[in-house]
């Protein structure tokens, strides 16, 4: 059995402990919040623009915008694939990091073999969010862009638009025939999984799932009768939903990603104060049983000290 004076320094060591991980506990509560209600402000918005891109994209039928194109690949030849993937910068977020750094593995690996099947090469670089999920991808061997650098915590709209300039650019100079952004989304409160989405070239999907995410803020039907005049002209008007539309992809996708961090270590945290909680009630009873054999002992060595001296 544990001496009494070890548990009352166990008990120290758990109690110091409860009181960091329910500090943190709160303070990632909080940051959840606040980058929620930052994006509740913009949301309309964003949503409103992804609406407009897909009607004003669905009535003008074929056009010829390099965003809106998938690009064909012969036996041969090389798809280039970007990953733009949120990790986080800091642990003690249960699984949050180790998900998305395994599902983009899962994903490279998965277009490798689809292409090999097809004679067709494949070439990717990823551009990593935060310290977390790059450190781990580099350790497992996969190609992370060194002089990409973007932390997590508490993304703004001018960091989205910088990181879609970057994909806009590397996607018309040809480094890319392909962008995904792979971040983790919030289906609930308590639910949360890791989501790969295609933003270049601009798909249905993406817009659609963005629209999901934020129906709330837009009462706009896809299905109505949609007339509109365009100014200057309607190729512009398009040109301007599809950089609008990207920069907001990409923003929803970092607030999204950043909340869900807070939400995780925030569970994280509440998890290891509930078993902080258990170790307590755990240490009182051994340090009362201790005691109490302690004073047995006291007491036995009292008797038989007693009945030496008789």
């Amino acid at each position: 059995m544990e001496s009494l004076n070890d548990i009352k320094k166990r008990v120290k060591s758990v109690n110091d402990i409860s009181q960091l991980t329910h500090a943190m506990q709160l303070v990632s509560a909080s940051k959840m919040r606040k980058s929620k209600q930052q994006h509740e402000k913009v949301s309309p918005f964003f949503s409103l623009c992804a609406v407009s891109l897909m009607k004003l994209h669905r009535n003008m039928g074929d056009v010829d915008n390099p965003f809106l194109k998938l690009r064909e690949k012969k036996a041969g030849e090389t798809w280039k694939i970007g990953y733009f993937v949120l990790t986080g910068d800091q642990g003690l977020a249960g699984a949050y990091n180790n998900n998305i750094v395994k599902i983009t593995e899962e994903h490279i690996q998965s277009k490798i073999m689809e292409n090999a099947h097809k004679k067709i090469k494949t070439d990717y670089r990823l551009y990593v969010f935060g310290q977390m999920g790059s450190g781990k991808l580099k350790k497992d061997g996969y190609l992370v862009d060194p002089d990409f650098s973007y932390p997590i915590t508490e993304p703004t709209y001018y960091e989205a638009r910088n990181v879609a300039n970057i994909i806009r650019a590397k996607y018309l100079n040809g480094e890319f025939d392909l962008v995904y952004l792979i971040y983790t989304k919030m289906e609930s409160a308590i639910s949360m999984k890791p989501v790969i989405s295609r933003v270049v070239p601009i798909g249905a999907d993406s817009l659609t799932n963005f629209m999901q995410n934020n129906e709330e803020d837009t009462e706009l039907d896809l299905d109505d009768d949609w007339k509109a005049e365009y100014h200057p002209d309607a190729e512009s008007v398009l040109s301007f939903l599809i950089d609008t539309g990207l920069n907001a992809v990409v923003y929803g996708a970092m607030v999204e990603a950043y909340a869900c961090e807070q939400t995780a270590r925030m569970q994280a945290m509440d998890n290891a104060n509930r078993n902080a909680d258990e170790m307590m009630k755990d240490l009182t009873m051994k340090s009362n049983r201790a005691r109490q054999a302690r004073i047995t002992n006291e007491l036995n060595e009292i008797v038989n000290g007693a009945s030496q001296v008789e």
